[in-house]
């Protein structure tokens, strides 16, 4: 029997290249397809080139180019992993065009193609949190060092109703529904993801995007950092490995998960406020980072917790990696890679 197909998007990333080492690891034969205009993305190749060998293709594409993927789509996958992204608030609030053509084009573009050359692949789309807005008509309670839901609630499921707040949530949330009607309208066999905070090897932070790499590298490399509002906003961490097995479980679970939208994130047991994490950097890693604090940003929810009840019901899965130990886990990554990072960082 021969090896199953995936094709990944975005494979380059951060998210990405952990997907493509651990389905090439699982025995599948990998295409990666990827622009390559991030940061750190030709190194991550370097790598997963050195690692997979011959399961590994690459194809240089664009998803806004519907010829680019459709072509990378001309022989038939089993499964279809959407990362390709433009991935920052505050990049699409600077040049909202860009933002559209990447997430909501790029993915109709991606959509399109599969339902022409490949529609017995499962679809998996990593969408976001942020098609739940600012969160404002929930009201939480503030404590010394975080806020919380007033209510009392573990966190925020898929009912919640759609908020698509700023360019950025306006062009994923599109795309999010986009791949959930693909299946209605269409019959493709299309998986929602609206992932919370992802963090891991791998991950090459910026100031508005990737936020707990960022503040580990900022304080390896003395990059100012600043912290936004009270400081108090909580979010929950999800390691890049236990969101990985999520996407095979989903595969393996296809019949049953298909057509669904899950939010995904570490759950209440996985909560930090910026405070915390601070705290957490100073007392277990020894780094006392130097901040500047500045205006609340627009949209900013103050909590967010993923409610991982339905991916638990209908997928078996939760994670498994504690904050702590993921925090750990990724420090002593960047400490090894230093020499490799500081080319990004300088």
């Amino acid at each position: 029997m021969s090896p199953q197909r995936i094709l990944i998007t975005g494979g380059a990333g951060f998210i990405g290249s952990n997907a493509v080492l651990r389905f090439v690891k699982d025995g599948w034969d990998v295409t990666m397809f990827d622009n390559f205009s991030r940061k750190g993305t030709e190194w991550n190749l370097a790598f997963l080139q050195r690692e997979c060998g011959d399961r590994l293709s690459v194809v240089r594409g664009d998803v806004r180019s519907a010829d680019d993927i459709l072509a990378a789509c001309s022989t038939p996958f089993d499964a279809v992993l959407h990362l390709a992204a433009q991935v920052a608030v505050t990049t699409s609030v600077h040049d909202p065009r860009t933002d559209f053509d990447v997430n909501a084009l790029g993915t109709f573009n991606t959509l399109e193609a599969v339902r022409v050359k490949s529609p017995k692949a499962v679809f998996l789309y990593a969408s976001t949190n942020k098609v739940y807005g600012g969160l404002d008509h929930l009201e939480v309670k503030e404590t010394p060092t975080r806020f919380a839901f007033a209510d009392g609630r573990g966190g925020v499921g898929e009912d919640e109703p759609l908020d698509f707040h700023s360019p950025y949530g306006c062009s994923k949330g599109s795309a999010d529904q986009y791949v959930r009607d693909y299946a209605r309208i269409y019959g493709l066999s299309t998986i929602v993801f609206r992932q919370s905070c992802i963090y891991g090897t791998r991950q090459m932070g910026v100031e508005d995007q990737g936020w707990v790499a960022w503040f580990l590298l900022a304080g390896l490399f003395g990059k100012p950092v600043t912290i936004y509002g009270t400081g108090k906003q909580v979010r929950d961490l999800l390691h890049i490995d236990d969101l990985v097995d999520l996407y095979v479980r989903a595969i393996e679970r296809r019949a049953e998960a298909a057509g669904h939208v899950f939010n995904i994130g570490g759950g209440a047991e996985n909560t930090l406020s910026l405070i915390e994490f601070l705290d957490f950097l100073r007392s277990e890693l020894g780094m006392d980072l130097a901040h500047a604090s500045a205006a609340e940003r627009p949209g900013d929810q103050p909590i967010f917790v993923s409610d991982n009840t339905k991916a638990l019901r209908m997928l078996g899965w939760s994670p498994r990696m504690p904050v702590r130990d993921g925090l750990r886990r990724l420090h002593a990554w960047i400490t090894e890679n230093r020499d490799d990072l500081a080319q990004f960082y300088r």
